[in-house]
C-alpha cells in the first residue's frame, strides 16, 4: 500500500527523476512482497565505482535532483588525495571524476568510504536506513543495531532520493532471527583474542549460513573492529547482512533472544580454521610478494595506531597500502609518521577494486579476508592471509613472515 506522497512522487507531482526513482523503490518492493513501504533516516550509496558507462548514464538520468536523507557515498574509483596512486587512463578517470561529481551534486556528502558507520554521527539502535556495500550493510545491523537490507547500485540511490525503502527483508523483526548457530567455545580464549580469528570465522560462517541469519556463542567479547572484520569477512563468502554474537551485539543478550531452540548448531573447530585459511590463499605463490594491503575495509584510527606501533619506526621494504577513509585520516592526524616509512595510504578508493597494484608484480599478503576472496577476481592479484602482524613484519621483511603458532 502506497501513501498519498508515495503516489505522488510515483506519478511525477514532484518531478521525473524523482518518479524514476520511486518506480525502482516499488518494483524493488513488488518483487520482495513488501505490503508498504517505510520511511528511511539516511542512505548510503554504493554505486560510485566506475563500473562502465551504465553507472554513470544511471547517475546522470538523475541529475538535478536531491537526496532527501543524509546520504554518505561509498568508494570511489579516484584516489582524489593520492591522484598519482591511480593507473587507469585518463579518459576513464575522467568518467570516474565525473560519477563521483554526479552524486555529489545530489547533495551526498562526499565521504568516499566502505565504512560510514566510523563517522562521527552514525546510525543509532532500531533506526531505519538504506545502506549498501556489503560490509557496512553487515555492521550496521549487526553492531549498531540499526536496520537495512542489502541494497545494491541504483537501489540506494532511489532510496536516498524518495526517503523510502520496501518493509521487508532485514527491516523486519521476523526475518532478523537466526536460522543457525555457531558455537566456538571450543576454540582457545587467546586465539579468540586475536583479529585474524574473527576474518576466518567470518568466512566460515558465510559459506554455511547460506539464506540464514547467523548466531555466534563462545566469545566472550570483541572489539568494533574485530566485529567489523568478521562481517566483512561472512559478506564476502556468502550473503550475510546480519549476525548475532551472543553477549556481545545489542540484540543478543541471550541465544533465545535471537534464536528458536531448535536452531541447527555448527561447532566451529581449529581445522575449520585450517581449511578457511587454506582455501583464501589458494594459488598465491609465497616466495613472490609484491605488495601488502591493510584496511579494507577501511581501517579505524585504533587500527591506524596498531599499525604505526607495529612498525615500530622501521621503514618498509614492500609496497604497504593502508586505506582509510579520508575523514578518519584527518582525525587520527599523524599520516607523515606512515608515509616517512614508506608505507602508501589510500583513501576514497580500496587497492582491491582500483587500479593501483600493478598485478604483474607478484602476489599480495593482507589482513583482510574480503581483499583475499576478491582481489583475484578484480585485479588479478592473488593473496596471502595474514594478520596485521604478520602483515607488517612481511613488508619490513620483505618477505614471507609467519606466524603459525598463533592457530595453535
Amino acid at each position: 500500500m502506497l501513501s498519498d506522497a508515495d503516489q505522488a512522487m510515483l506519478h511525477g507531482e514532484t518531478g521525473p527523476h524523482v518518479a524514476l526513482a520511486m518506480r525502482i523503490v516499488t518494483g524493488l518492493a513488488a518483487a520482495s512482497s513488501a505490503r508498504f513501504l517505510l520511511d528511511i533516516s539516511r542512505a548510503h550509496i554504493d554505486g560510485c565505482l566506475y563500473n562502465g558507462q551504465a553507472s554513470l548514464d544511471f547517475a546522470n538520468r538523475l541529475s538535478g535532483v536531491q537526496v532527501t536523507v543524509p546520504t554518505t557515498l561509498n568508494v570511489s574509483s579516484l584516489d582524489l588525495l593520492h591522484p598519482d596512486l591511480i593507473q587507469s587512463t585518463p579518459e576513464t578517470q575522467r568518467r570516474a571524476r565525473a560519477l563521483m561529481d554526479a552524486y555529489t551534486s545530489m547533495g551526498a556528502q562526499p565521504t568516499w568510504t566502505c565504512a560510514p558507520y566510523q563517522a562521527l554521527v552514525r546510525p543509532a539502535f532500531g533506526e531505519q536506513i538504506a545502506w549498501a556495500e556489503s560490509s557496512a550493510v553487515v555492521f550496521a545491523n549487526s553492531v549498531l543495531g540499526a536496520r537495512t537490507d542489502r541494497y545494491g547500485d541504483f537501489i540506494d540511490a532511489a532510496a536516498a532520493i524518495t526517503g523510502r525503502a520496501p518493509a521487508a527483508g532485514l527491516h523486519l523483526d521476523e526475518n532478523r532471527q537466526a536460522g543457525v548457530v555457531f558455537d566456538v567455545a571450543a576454540l582457545s580464549t587467546d586465539l579468540k583474542k586475536r583479529d585474524a580469528f574473527f576474518a576466518m570465522l567470518g568466512l566460515i560462517i558465510g559459506s554455511r549460513s547460506g539464506k540464514r541469519v547467523p548466531a555466534v556463542v563462545g566469545i566472550d567479547e570483541a572489539t568494533e573492529d574485530q566485529l567489523k572484520t568478521l562481517g566483512a569477512a561472512a559478506a564476502s563468502s556468502g550473503s550475510v547482512g546480519l549476525f548475532h554474537v551472543v553477549g556481545v551485539t545489542p540484540e543478543a543478550l541471550t541465544l533465545r533472544d535471537v534464536a528458536p531452540a531448535d536452531s541447527p548448531i555448527v561447532e566451529v573447530d581449529g581445522e575449520m580454521l585450517r581449511i578457511a585459511r587454506q582455501q583464501v590463499n589458494a594459488g598465491a605463490d609465497s616466495s613472490r610478494l609484491g605488495s601488502v594491503h591493510l584496511g579494507t575495509p577501511h581501517y579505524s584510527s585504533n587500527q591506524l595506531d596498531a599499525v604505526l606501533a607495529a612498525l615500530a619506526r622501521r621503514a618498509v621494504k614492500l609496497n604497504l597500502y593502508v586505506s582509510t577513509g579520508r575523514d578518519v585520516l584527518v582525525r587520527w592526524g599523524k599520516a607523515d609518521l606512515l608515509t616517512e616509512l614508506g608505507v602508501t595510504i589510500v583513501t576514497d578508493t580500496c587497492t582491491y577494486v582500483t587500479s593501483i597494484v600493478d598485478p604483474t608484480t607478484g602476489s599480495a599478503m593482507t589482513d583482510s579476508a574480503k581483499w583475499a576472496y576478491y582481489a583475484p577476481g578484480n585485479i588479478g592479484v592473488r593473496a596471502l592471509f595474514g594478520s596485521m602482524e604478520e602483515c607488517v613484519e612481511t613488508a619490513v621483511a620483505g618477505h614471507l613472515v609467519e606466524r603459525n603458532d598463533q592457530w595453535i
